[in-house]
């Protein structure tokens, strides 16, 4: 990478079909608010793709280069943006012109990134073999279908593995961004450009708080389907695998199997998080108490739902609340 502190850092933006509107800008916008203590920029970032050409914006336009892929071959950073179509999303694959320029790139020496389902392009370009990486949650699935050597972590911000950095969606871009200009220039110039953007230079937790847990469902006389509904009543009261399995008039032992074919997990693992889950909807939907939350969601105090809520999704009730509801009195603007 570039060492001449009179040059700016160069920053390829390589954007494919597809690309996400708030993905493709975010480079741009955040990097390009860094400065030194002259107020010089600290980044240099400028757009390519394949051959020069237009490519279509997930927000109904197209976004018209100033190069193609030979920008990678003299930047300092190449960044790609996420996707929301094409090859790397729906089979694993990726045109063997971007992948070239970017194992030329990383050969070379320059840094690589990704924004969201970036991740499935960089991956397909054989970057992550063996290596952490992230991508946006909802994605999961079909990434390690695609690419199962990569140890995929859907749980955090961002991922910093040295020379290769891969963020979660769509706004933890901007996290990892940020991460980049503290890592490049101190905490000073960081929050500094955060403050231009308006954003925290830091997010506490991780991709974790953000995710959907949709319920697997049963049918027939045989499910625990109705049991769980049934429980899903009574988080706050005591429920035991006894009392659960009395309810589906089971045995213990037939009732847990069928519990872990349907759903994945063993009662007592689906329990807790259907109480985590209420906890946090309490969080972000109520002005209740930490300890009338904790009761409600049959945690029973406030210790330990601070413990089991640090340990799922790595931040406190307080600062979950402040993340997804406003203080009492704030005025939103509207």
């Amino acid at each position: 990478m570039r060492n001449n502190p009179a040059m700016a850092h160069r920053i390829a933006v390589l954007a494919l079909d597809h690309v996400v509107g708030l993905d493709l800008g975010t480079s741009a916008q955040v990097f390009g608010t860094a400065r030194d203590a002259t107020g010089k920029r600290l980044y240099r970032v400028e757009m390519c793709t394949p051959g020069g050409r237009p490519v279509r914006v997930t927000a109904g336009y197209a976004a018209h280069p100033d190069h193609d892929l030979s920008l990678t071959e003299t930047a300092d950073t190449v960044v790609v943006p996420g996707i929301h179509d094409g090859s790397p999303l729906t089979d694993g694959t990726v045109d063997a012109e971007v992948a070239a320029a970017l194992r030329a790139a990383h050969a070379r020496g320059a840094r690589v990134m990704s924004i969201c389902t970036g991740s499935f392009v960089l991956a397909a370009a054989g970057l992550l073999d063996g290596r952490r990486a992230t991508t946006h949650w909802a994605h999961a699935a079909d990434f390690r279908r695609f690419h199962p050597s990569v140890h995929l972590d859907p749980g955090v911000l961002f991922v910093d593995d040295g020379d290769i950095l891969t963020s979660a969606g769509v706004a933890a871009g901007i996290d990892l961004c940020l991460h980049v200009i503290r890592r490049d220039h101190g905490a000073e110039v960081a929050n500094h450009a955060a403050r231009r953007c308006v954003v925290p230079p830091w997010r506490d937790g991780g991709q974790a708080q953000f995710i959907e847990r949709p319920l697997p469902v049963g049918d027939g006389a045989a499910s625990t389907a109705a049991t769980r509904s049934w429980s899903l009543e009574r988080l706050g009261e005591p429920l035991t695998l006894i009392t659960m399995a009395g309810h589906a008039r089971m045995s213990v032992r037939t009732f847990t199997r069928r519990f872990r074919e349907e759903t994945g997990v063993s009662p007592a693992r689906w329990l807790l998080q259907q109480r985590t889950d209420h906890a946090r909807r309490l969080l972000e939907t109520t002005g209740l108490g930490v300890d009338q939350v904790a009761r409600q969601a049959g945690f029973g105090t406030a210790a330990a739902l601070r413990q089991q809520l640090h340990a799922a999704i790595g931040v406190s009730p307080t600062t979950y609340r402040r993340t997804f509801r406003p203080p009492t009195g704030d005025r939103v603007p509207g």
